[in-house]
């Protein structure tokens, strides 16, 4: 039941498995994995759906995975940002790999910091043309960085500061503010491993317990809460909440045309759940697909 991306994600990891020569050249390969894997996702979004209002199961939906992101895999110079007392890896901060995007990250202390406020605008190309996402893919472009917050070049290209001195893409020129954003210490939500995931609540009740059969192996056996929600999570996507890869390289993992067992609040399982007697989505492997209690979000709640 849970054929990977085959055909996607190994043409997309490949690019960060090349030799890299400059830290410049591996943050542009890692945004260019970032924003083709974006996009694709996207396109797969479903067309609109009304919400889930009974246990069931749902088709064609796309599995990918965030997490809160380290600093210490960025290059940026450390700027003051609002809301923080210390300064922080610009491109950290507002890049479409960095806070902005993930919604929280791990500062060089290991410390949690999320985005508390989005401030005006949305997302920008490499070029500062706006990037909006939607159910066919990202309008304008795949995104790059938040629409401000960062300099235009002479070749209008979006740029920025290096710790180690320079520019990322050519010197700054112009400046493009982004009015309103700020930081807050800690994680936006408390959220688990493994335990939490980003739906669309117009089509996914947020509260929903929801069975992946690609993760009945980790800590909550395949099953979810939905407990967040993200700008890019569009129909059919959900988004898998895991802890940070050891390397930037190691990638994040992707599941296509799954088929996962939604049980919004409030509602039972049905007969043909996971674990419960049905012949859809088996498990396989010996792991305990036995959807939990919907009610409540103790311990014992994925």
């Amino acid at each position: 039941m849970s054929a990977r991306a085959d055909s996607a994600t190994p043409r997309l990891k490949s690019v960060l498995q090349r030799p890299m020569h400059s830290h410049v050249t591996r943050i542009r390969s890692l945004t260019a994995l970032a924003c083709a894997a974006i996009a694709l996702l996207a396109l797969a979004a479903a067309a609109p759906a009304k919400p889930i209002r009974r246990a069931r199961w749902l088709g064609s939906v796309t599995v990918t995975e965030y997490y809160p992101v380290p600093e210490a895999w960025f290059v940026g110079k450390p700027v003051s940002a609002p809301g923080l007392a210390a300064r922080h890896r610009i491109d950290w901060l507002y890049s479409a790999r960095g806070v902005s995007m993930q919604g929280t990250g791990i500062d060089l202390d290991g410390n949690f910091v999320h985005i508390d406020t989005l401030g005006a605008g949305g997302w920008v190309t490499d070029r500062g043309r706006p990037s909006v996402p939607g159910k066919g893919g990202w309008a304008g472009g795949p995104p790059y960085w938040r629409a401000g917050a960062y300099w235009l070049s002479r070749a209008h290209r979006v740029t920025f500061p290096l710790a180690a001195g320079g520019w990322s893409n050519g010197r700054g020129r112009t400046y493009v503010a982004l009015p309103g954003v700020s930081f807050a210490d800690g994680p936006s939500k408390p959220l688990r491993y493994y335990r939490s995931i980003a739906v669309d609540p117009d089509l996914i009740p947020l509260g929903s317990l929801i069975y992946i059969d690609a993760y009945r192996h980790t800590a909550g056996h395949g099953w979810f809460r939905a407990e967040d929600v993200g700008g890019a999570i569009i129909g059919r996507h959900v988004d898998v909440y895991r802890s940070p890869p050891k390397t930037p390289d190691a990638g994040a993992s992707m599941y296509a045309d799954q088929r996962i067992y939604v049980i919004p609040p409030g509602r039972s399982p049905g007969p043909d759940a996971p674990g419960g007697g049905g012949s859809s989505g088996g498990s396989g492997g010996g792991a305990d697909t036995t959807p939990p209690a919907t009610s409540g979000g103790g311990a014992g709640a994925p």
